[in-house]
Parts: structure tokens; sequence; C-alpha cells
């Protein structure tokens, strides 16, 4: 189990600008589920994009109008008789705040409505709600994150993140279709969140040395790369000063390792070992830099976890796990001494 405090503060590495003063309190208060805390930092960021204003966009809209503008429809106006009411089907764009990310926006706040949450929170969602008059909802099982960010919309970068995290992972529709809000979401969603905490603690409390998640190219001997599978890294340390290079994969499972037939004894996933070992092998190493990987694996309750140190092929391949089961602190102890492998 990870403590709602440390997803609070997952969440605060991965978006950044959670830091900010204005999220300092969210900080200090205490949540008694995920939906309350995930309904507070929505509440907020939401809060703050109303004080900037509302991205609106142009929206293609078709309407029978007694007044034409836009695109005349002819053969639509003939076919509904609209003539006869004195209207033509006019198409037309309409500078409007129904925005797409406005509505997903929408979406997540009605759903938290229907959340175990505070009746507080529930009146400061309904609240917002009142500036997305004319936002329309979106089918939560379609819709479409690949949002394209600018400098117009990517104040809504941390906010959509939240909204998806709370309808992918956490909102599930009971029996009586009523909504409520599972403790965590599941290992996809989850995973991604711990793969994106590891890189933004990096990139945050380790700016003394290099901290990316890059592609990894395949190293092939004539150039050839035509189908070959795209090896992008999850973390990567680097320190210029010690000449040493770690690439981390992070990995969020229900279970670390994997049972091996007849069931009498458990193993290293090997996929996981296939993958990391492919990783280190392929980078392009500059001269006297050392280059190692590390499977790093989220703490579970089960009896045995995952750890060693290998020398593969003059490599070392380390497995480690992360206990997010225990105060903050701790934590940051334990991920502050796998960046010290690189820095000395």
């Amino acid at each position: 189990m990870i403590p709602i405090r440390n997803v609070y503060y997952m969440l605060a590495y991965t978006f950044q600008v959670l830091h900010e003063q204005g999220y300092r309190s969210i900080e200090a208060e205490d949540f008694t589920n995920t939906a309350e805390l995930l309904a507070a930092i929505l509440c907020k960021g939401v809060s703050v994009q109303i004080k900037r204003g509302l991205c609106r966009q142009y929206i293609t809209s078709v309407d029978s109008l007694t007044s034409p503008r836009g695109k005349i429809e002819i053969r639509e106006s003939i076919k509904s008789q609209t003539i006869r009411k004195k209207q033509l089907v006019c198409t037309y764009d309409e500078f409007s705040v129904n925005a797409y990310t406005n509505r997903i926006i929408r979406t997540t706040m009605e759903l938290l409505l229907r959340a175990k949450i505070s009746k507080a929170r529930k009146k400061e969602l309904r609240k917002l709600l009142i500036f997305f008059d004319g936002v329309s909802t979106l089918d939560t099982h379609n819709i479409k994150w690949n949002i394209q960010y600018d400098r117009n919309n990517q104040t809504y970068r941390m906010i959509i993140e939240v909204c998806r995290f709370v309808i992918k992972g956490l909102l599930q529709t009971t029996a009586d279709g009523s909504t409520q809000i599972m403790d965590y979401a599941d290992d996809m969603t989850m995973a991604k969140l711990y793969e994106k905490f590891i890189l933004g603690y990096y990139q945050r409390e380790h700016r003394d040395i290099k901290v990316h998640s890059p592609q990894i190219a395949w190293q092939v001997t004539d150039g050839y790369r035509t189908r070959l599978p795209i090896m992008q890294s999850d973390i990567v340390l680097s320190s210029q000063k010690s000449g040493k290079t770690l690439i981390i994969d992070a990995k969020f499972y229900t279970h670390n390792m994997q049972m091996k037939i007849p069931y009498t004894s458990q193993t290293l996933h090997s996929g996981n070992l296939y993958q990391l070992f492919t990783y280190v092998k392929n980078w392009n190493t500059a001269p006297s830099e050392e280059v190692s990987g590390m499977l790093l694996y989220a703490k579970t309750d089960d009896a045995i976890q995952p750890s060693g140190d290998y020398q593969m092929s003059g490599n070392q391949i380390s497995v480690k796990t992360l206990d997010l089961n225990c105060e903050f602190a701790v934590i940051a102890e334990q991920l502050d001494a796998i960046a010290e492998r690189v820095k000395v």
C-alpha cells in the first residue's frame, strides 16, 4: 500500500507545477483517500486556469439560421425544408469555450461529484462548474488523450494529466450505477506515474548530474535500422565528473518475481532483464565512460523481493526495490543512494 501523502509527492515530482506557491496548501492537508487528493489538485489547478482564462478554439457547427453565416448548405436546406421557416442550414466556425481540453475537465469534475469525497470539495467543484457553462461532456471510454500542446494551452498539461489519472485508473462504476474511486490505479496507470515520479525527482533534486530519458539507437554495423523497435529509456543518470552512466528501468507490478514451473522457485522477470541488458549494450559509450543498468521495482508485499548486482559482459546490472510504503524522507534517501552510484 502507498500512503495517500506519498501519492501526492509522486504527482508533485511528476508535475513540477505542484511545487509552486499556489499548491502548498494541498501539501499541508490530510487526505482520507486518493479521490479527495486528486479532487483537491484538480480544483486548485482549474481555479488557477480560470484566472488565466479558459482556452477557446474554433469549433465547426452546423445549424439552421435565419441570418446566414459561414457556408450555406443548399442541399441540406432543401432536404430539411428549413426554407419554409425562412432559415438556411449553415456550416460555420465559432470561437468557443467548448474546447476539447475543457470538455475533458468538465467530464472529470462531474465524475468526481459522484465519488466518495467531502461535501466541501463537492461544493468547490460545483462552483467551478459554473465557469464551464456551454462546455459539453465526453464519453469517458472514448476520450482522445493525445493533446497537442502549444504556448496557448501549455498550462493545461498538468490538469489534463490529472484528469487522465482519474478517468483511466481510479474510477469504476458499481452495480447500482454510482461511481466510486478505487484506492489506487491499475498497474498500467501507476507504472507510468512511478516512472515519471523517479525521473522528476532526479531532475529536481540532483541538478549536478544529467537526468534525461533518451531513445537509445541500435548499434548496427551496417547502419540499417528499418523496422527495428524503438528503445525508449525510462531514466538515465550521467555524471561528467565521474564518467559514469546509469540506465534505470522503472517497474511497477503487483508481483515483482516470476514463478518458475513447477512452481518451486522464483526468478527475475526475464523480459525485464533482457530489455535492460539490450539498453546497456546498445548505449553509445563515450571513451572512458562506465555504463551500468538497474531494474528498479516498486516494493510489494511479497515475501521475496528482487535484489542483486550482476556483472554481465563487462557491465554491472543491478536489481533493486523502492519502498513506497514509508515516510517520504525515507523514499528520498533510497533514491539519493542510487544517484550516489553515478557521482562517485
